[in-house]
């Protein structure tokens, strides 16, 4: 088979990647040609009653810029032709488009204060018990109900001029190619898809006020969907190469991409700016015991993700954030990953999932605030504060282990920790000692892996998703973490759940 390549565009919270994938005789590798950061911006202004609201908003038009760079990198690298061009994204957010092809305002951010009470909005129009049992998520405040709702209710005039809803994913595809479909990972997160039916469910939408009609068509992830419009391939000096919906929903791609030999015994963490910890399912599970446990069923890819979204790594970002503020320079990782060992264990713990820690003004505050609460032993300094954070990490992870098992009557032999966090050694241990089974962390860059595994498989390139799994393996290495010092995690676990609301 003559050499084909692939552009995967990993869109996080905090920055975003592009890597061209190379498949030829039984072969894969990848290659990382683009890299930018970027974050939400914060505008503080008053609306018509003269208030004055913080909106933090992203900037999709430096975001698309970015993957256009990605692009011509691309082609000055390897050459004027690729195969398909897929894209996932963070998961949530997204906009309305007029009929004229124009996004009516600025892209709002999933932590912008707005959404801080729209989840009871929403409960007060549609029992929380239907919403669970209809679309497999727990109510969290990024939703896309509640943002769509906040629409419906506070700019009713933007609904009128709309044409269609676009995901954040769907959104950058449109700027690429014209496309305006999501794919069913993606529409799965919104809470407003009908988890069984896997189409948007009209209960749910009537509820929301959302006219139907403005939904996107829902597609299957290795869906071609389009093609790279002819006058921004021309710019980029490539072909018009085609746009392939791969699983959108970055936790569906890095999932997919977790080297599982047996799904009913390995628990999977996504492991970045959040914590997605879950294991893949057959078929959704909507009882009231899953939803008592907040635990959301996701669309996969050929299964169901039954997992729970957690505060990851945003926690240690935010405290570097505040330091940095504090100090006039960035503590960098090297530095986070030596005076955090050298600190004591087992000090104080939070729950990472605590609402204070959504989005706080200042994290330390925060933490110190959770701790005084809980009449636990203050920090000293910022090694035992950091500290703090990864030990209730690894315990949190070994807590949703536990409900996901008793939900699912499985058990877990081993974790797979795949994303950025993979390569976070002190968390990973903590893990193994926590969970108390081997902790297997890689691939780093899991979701692009797994989005370029979906484009293959939509390409015609390799069959189905299985057939990925060797091509994996022999491509990236994996690291085993085995369990030490059981016996004190075990104690700490004992304390840390008491913590727990």
């Amino acid at each position: 088979m003559a050499e084909k390549k692939l552009f995967a565009v990993d869109l996080g919270a905090s920055g975003g990647k592009c890597f061209i994938g190379f498949f030829g005789d039984g072969s894969f590798r990848m290659e990382e040609v683009h890299r930018f950061a970027h974050e939400g911006v914060s505008y503080f202004l008053p609306d018509r009653t003269g208030a004055v609201t913080e909106r933090t908003v992203w900037d999709d038009t430096y975001i698309y810029q970015n993957i256009v760079k990605g692009l011509q990198a691309a082609r000055r690298q390897y050459g004027a032709t690729l195969d398909g061009i897929g894209i996932d994204t963070w998961g949530a957010d997204g906009h309305f488009l007029t009929q004229d092809g124009d996004v009516l305002g600025k892209v709002y951010c999933y932590r912008d204060h707005r959404l801080d009470t729209m989840c009871d909005e929403v409960k007060a129009r549609i029992d929380a018990t239907r919403v669970y049992a209809i679309t497999g998520n727990h109510f969290q405040p990024f939703n896309q109900s509640n943002q769509l709702l906040w629409v419906a209710t506070r700019r009713p005039a933007l609904l009128k001029l709309a044409k269609v809803y676009l995901p954040i994913p769907t959104l950058f595809y449109y700027y690429l190619g014209g496309c305006t479909q999501v794919d069913s990972t993606f529409a799965s997160v919104t809470q407003m898809m009908d988890a069984k039916r896997c189409k948007w469910s009209t209960e749910m939408l009537k509820a929301l006020g959302i006219p139907k009609k403005l939904m996107p068509g829902i597609v299957k992830p290795g869906t071609r969907i389009g093609k790279l419009q002819p006058k921004l391939a021309e710019m980029c000096g490539l072909n018009e190469v085609d746009l392939i919906a791969v699983g959108s929903h970055d936790t569906a791609s890095a999932f997919a991409a977790a080297p599982v030999k047996n799904p009913k015994k390995a628990l999977i963490i996504s492991s970045g700016t959040w914590s997605l910890v879950g294991k893949l399912i057959k078929k959704p599970v909507t009882t009231p015991e899953a939803m008592r446990f907040g635990l959301s069923n996701e669309g996969g890819i050929g299964n169901t993700r039954f997992l729970r979204n957690c505060m990851g790594t945003w926690i240690v970002q935010e405290l570097l954030r505040a330091w940095e503020i504090a100090d006039g320079r960035r503590m960098g990782w090297d530095e986070v990953d030596t005076i955090t060992p050298a600190a004591p264990a087992f000090t104080a713990f939070i729950d990472p999932d605590d609402l204070r820690f959504y989005n706080p003004a200042n994290m330390e505050q925060a933490i110190r605030g959770f701790i005084a609460e809980t009449g636990q032993a203050a920090p000293a300094d910022r090694g035992t504060v950091l500290r703090c954070v990864y030990e209730s990490l690894a315990l949190k992870y070994r807590h949703v282990n536990e409900t996901i098992n008793r939900v699912t009557g499985t058990e877990t032999d081993v974790v797979h920790i795949v994303g950025g966090g993979s390569n976070n050694a002190l968390l990973n241990q903590f893990t193994a000692d926590s969970v108390g089974v081997p902790v297997l962390a890689g691939p780093k860059e899991a979701t692009a892996v797994g989005n370029l595994m979906v484009q293959a498989v939509g390409a015609g390139i390799i069959p189905d998703l299985k057939a990925a799994m060797p091509l994996i393996k022999a491509a990236f290495p994996i690291t085993t973490f085995r369990p030490q010092d059981t016996a004190a995690w075990d104690a700490a676990y004992g304390r840390f759940i008491k913590l727990l609301r």
